[in-house]
């Protein structure tokens, strides 16, 4: 399928197309925010708060482990029915998720939300790949992009509506007019051709990833948290993971249609944008993981404010991906993503060296910085991937691209996680303590700035390719 250049926008002849992929990022980008503020209700109904955390770690491994799967078939079976497959996963595990009647039921019925959420992300950035031309990719980045940034103020608001009238089943309730829109809006709208050829599913890679993935995600959630970093299930969770992924890489090399092709590593710009990815999924979580309990420990802010403080992130992203085009068109990939990284490491270094003396305008004006330098990075990057690419490998890539981003997120969470709890532990009541607080959040950012550093290095790495206008 080959984009042509036709204009972006609602009424452009692809818009109905555009609003469907918007309907469903609206779908992940939501849930992302608005069952947290709901979680003080659930508790209260249904009990289960020593396990609460499990409805967003069950959730996120179970859609990070999914992306390559999803990602492989869609070069195989079309990227419709995967999308489809994905909102129906979604909206079924939305309606169980209404009807839940104890914690364990919720976070098994949040996997099947996650295993939703695994295909509709990533196909709806490779579907754009596909019916936008090079030079239309980052306004189409923009738009998908503001999504996240919407849904970073009315996820948490629609929350706290649904969770102050006493109706926190409805978080999961609104899902369903939103997917069956979105999937009606995609059958009616996006045609895809795709020759029918006859495929080897590699079943057993995509056994082995999903296991080994699972336990390594697993552990590095759950350490420090469920269990010591140094005990025998955390060295034994880790160990197993590791093992199963070194038979995954063995099998893969002897596979006819591997779920993650070895190739993908063997070349130098889609490891290095994959790698990039992982740095932004870091950098991205760290502030969106503490920066709310940072403004709220330190200085009382209700927690709406210190969403808002946290929503200039993701109204930076946007504005700085639809204009990232105008970049790399005359300047390229590498050049915009160096540009766009400089203006991360300074929106961070600016964030750690002012965590002592915590001021809401500020934080929100040093995330606002941050998220105008990871538009700047992301979009050249991915759109950088997809362009090198034919239309059948650019559902691995992309899925690639957004798993290493997933498990970037993962990681980075779990380490941020062990650094702040090791401020905690050394000073009574520090998770209470607004001074220990302090402590802890700059620690954080120090370390979320060392992670925008060290991407710093897989963006020099990255190759240059042709300029993005002869690419």
């Amino acid at each position: 399928m080959t984009a042509v250049a036709e204009g972006v926008g609602f009424r452009s002849k692809r818009g109905p197309i555009l609003i469907a992929l918007m309907l469903s990022t609206g779908l992940v980008a939501i849930d992302a925010t608005i069952v947290a503020t709901a979680v003080p209700s659930i508790v209260e109904e249904i009990g289960g708060f020593s396990s609460f955390p499990w409805l967003f770690s069950a959730y996120l491994l179970a859609q990070a482990v999914s992306v390559p799967v999803y990602a492989k078939l869609c070069d195989m079976a079309g990227r419709k029915p995967i999308i489809l497959t994905g909102i129906g996963l979604f909206l079924l595990g939305s309606i169980l998720c209404g009807f839940a009647w104890s914690m364990p039921a919720l976070i098994a019925f949040r996997v099947v939300q996650g295993l939703g959420a695994g295909a509709v992300q990533p196909m709806a950035v490779t579907i754009a790949g596909d019916i936008y031309s090079l030079a239309e990719r980052s306004k189409v980045q923009g738009y998908l992009a503001s999504v996240w940034a919407v849904s970073s103020v009315v996820g948490p608001t629609l929350g706290g509506v649904f969770a102050s009238l006493g109706l926190w089943r409805g978080i999961f309730f609104v899902n369903v007019p939103l997917c069956l829109l979105a999937g009606w809006m995609l059958i009616r709208t996006f045609h895809e051709e795709i020759e029918r050829t006859r495929h080897r599913v590699d079943y057993l890679g995509a056994a082995l990833l999903t296991v080994s993935l699972s336990l390594i995600i697993l552990g590095a959630l759950q350490g420090g948290q469920a269990w010591a970093w140094d005990s025998p299930i955390s060295i034994a969770v880790f160990a197993l993971g590791a093992v199963l992924f070194a038979v995954f890489l063995f099998v893969e090399r002897r596979a006819a249609e591997p779920i993650l092709p070895p190739w993908i590593a063997s070349r130098r710009l889609l490891a290095t944008t994959a790698l990039i990815s992982f740095g932004v999924g870091a950098v991205m979580l760290g502030l969106t993981s503490y920066v709310p309990t940072f403004l709220e420990g330190t200085l009382s802010t209700s927690p709406i404010l210190a969403g808002l403080a946290l929503a200039a992130l993701t109204l930076g992203w946007p504005i700085s991906a639809s204009q990232s085009g105008r970049l790399y068109l005359r300047i390229g990939f590498r050049s915009t993503a160096l540009i766009g990284i400089t203006v991360t490491v300074i929106g961070a270094a600016i964030l750690f060296a002012t965590a002592s003396t915590p001021n809401v305008m500020l934080v929100a004006a040093s995330c606002f910085v941050v998220g105008l330098g990871l538009g700047l990075v992301a979009t050249p990057s991915l759109i950088a991937a997809q362009t090198s690419v034919e239309w059948n490998e650019r559902g691995v890539v992309t899925g690639t691209n957004l798993f290493a981003r997933s498990i970037g997120s993962a990681l980075g969470v779990a380490v941020f996680g062990a650094v702040a709890n090791a401020v905690y532990a050394g000073t009574p009541n520090g998770g209470t303590n607004p001074d220990t607080i302090a402590s802890a959040s700059a620690a954080v950012f120090l370390a979320v700035l060392i992670s925008a550093a060290l991407t710093v290095v897989a963006v020099v790495a990255m190759p240059a390719p042709a300029r993005a206008d002869e690419a």
